[in-house]
């Protein structure tokens, strides 16, 4: 028997993994392979995953009768007198490791190192930045000392296209309130299934935004969220550049009542079925940040 879990992972690999595997649930598989298929399909895994993380659990000749593989996670299996365990990183531990892990210890790794260069040197001495990071969160209340964070999303811009994405549900310590839950659509029994600890998605969400130059509506409810959760992790604020497409709205558009991110998106043609979603709404904001530089430059250009 085998088990594999995948979490932010690529549709594609999903899809590639039901030839071997039934998917029982969605990014859990199961099924019955020779060892030789079951490490074929580790390496593709390898190969695909990008930013997402897996998990694969199979019999073994040993005294647990299981072993265990992990990728892209700070949780470490680790040897215990022969006894394979796995180690789950203190908040200060999750710091250290932010701090002292180096890219380079795998293709991945150096492949991303250098595509993080590339997005530093695009920004160097540019006021409006070809490379950038668009965030969002949906939180449980409006108030960051008082609220917490159940979803957090990233998409990384270079050159006005998609280079890269990240996104993450995560547990909380109480229930989603009514009001919220039918806003955003997501329910407590999706955060109890899917959901990440606090510690382990903003890990893996200040790895993907690094120092890049961040765009978001109305950022600073965003910063202010993010900003708390670090404090609570024992990790350091984030004190990246910051561009927000409210204020460049309201500067920059006539006319309207309302300007939430889905009244201007309205207005600009880039229609969403879902709002108040961590990535759907990185994605409208991406879009109306591209259109604002473009209609600023146009004023600039005819005054």
């Amino acid at each position: 028997m085998i088990v594999i879990t995948l979490t932010n992972c690529p549709i594609a690999l999903r899809g590639d993994l039901t030839k071997w595997l039934i998917e029982i649930n969605t990014g859990v598989f199961v099924g019955r392979v020779s060892a030789r298929v079951r490490e074929n399909l580790w390496e593709r895994i390898k190969k695909h995953i990008k930013n997402g993380q897996a998990t694969m659990v199979y019999n073994a000749a040993n005294e647990q009768g299981m072993d265990f593989k992990v990728l892209n996670s700070e949780w470490e299996p680790i040897d215990f007198d022969g006894v394979k365990l796995i180690l789950r990183p203190s908040p200060s531990r999750i710091r250290h490791l932010s701090d002292t892990r180096k890219s380079g210890y795998s293709k991945a790794s150096r492949r991303l190192a250098a595509k993080r260069a590339v997005m530093r040197k695009a920004y160097d001495g540019v006021e409006n930045p070809s490379a950038y990071a668009v965030i969002d969160v949906e939180t449980t209340g409006l108030k960051s000392d008082k609220s917490k964070i159940f979803e957090l999303g990233a998409m990384i811009i270079v050159n006005g296209n998609i280079a890269d994405s990240f996104t993450a549900l995560i547990k909380t310590e109480s229930p989603i309130p009514d009001k919220v839950r039918k806003l955003t659509g997501v329910t407590n029994e999706m955060l109890e299934i899917e959901g990440e600890t606090l510690e382990t998605a903003l890990f893996h969400f200040l790895k993907v935004i690094r120092d890049l130059p961040l765009v978001a509506h109305n950022i600073n409810f965003d910063i202010s969220f993010i900003n708390a959760a670090c404090r609570h992790c024992g990790l350091q604020e984030i004190d990246n550049k910051q561009m927000d497409t409210l204020s460049m709205a309201r500067q920059t558009v006539t006319g309207l009542n309302s300007y939430s991110i889905k009244v201007l998106s309205e207005h600009f043609g880039f229609k969403s079925e879902t709002y108040h979603r961590a990535l759907k709404d990185c994605y409208m904001a991406y879009q109306l940040y591209e259109k604002l530089i473009k209609l600023c430059s146009k004023k600039e250009q005819n005054p």
